[in-house]
């Protein structure tokens, strides 16, 4: 079973927290919870989420995936948080997924992490001055290597199947996703 980790920052969008969190659940996919504080994290519409540990307790475990929910400040919170850097290198050193949506892929580029790639985010989080060697799309979706960017809280749905068929497969996706009644 594939294991993820998603850290939780105070500030966070909980739409993309949640969405992620549970439709990874529903893959039978081990979702690990890490608060980059100890305790509950508020999130930005004022959810609180009680994460499944402390980033302090994880940060050394390996994971199949690393996922950065977005949202402000919670990318902020993210993007200054070494431990969280410290994660995506390793990810990135071993071969192993590195996943952000919305203002979070800020932080994937500040690790170096979208250096000559093709990546999505919401508008305005990534700037293109400062970061020329990332080309960035209006696409939903993207995945180009082992690093997968999305737009926002309107694409999670999308972002979290994908994931699941990076991990899983095409078939667990579709067995999933045929469960939330989608429309066609």
């Amino acid at each position: 079973m594939p294991r993820v980790l998603i850290p939780l920052a105070p500030g966070c969008e909980e739409l993309e927290a949640v969405t992620i969190i549970d439709l990874l659940r529903r893959a039978e996919i081990e979702v690990i919870t890490a608060g980059i504080e100890p305790g509950p994290v508020q999130c930005s519409r004022g959810t609180r989420l009680v994460p499944d540990a402390d980033l302090d307790e994880v940060a050394e475990d390996e994971f199949d995936m690393v996922v950065l929910p977005g949202g402000q400040p919670g990318a902020t919170h993210l993007d200054r948080d070494t431990r969280v850097h410290d994660l995506l290198a390793r990810q990135a050193a071993a071969d192993r997924w590195s996943a952000a949506i919305c203002a979070a892929p800020q932080v994937l580029a500040s690790t170096g992490l979208l250096d000559g790639r093709t990546a999505t985010s919401f508008p305005g989080a990534i700037d293109g001055a400062r970061y020329p060697q990332v080309q960035l799309v209006e696409q939903p979706v993207v995945t180009d290597g082992k690093v997968v960017t999305s737009r926002g809280p309107g694409t999670a749905m999308d972002f979290a199947l994908h994931l699941i068929e990076l991990l899983m497969g095409p078939e667990r996706r579709g067995a999933v996703e045929a469960k939330l009644m989608r429309p066609a």
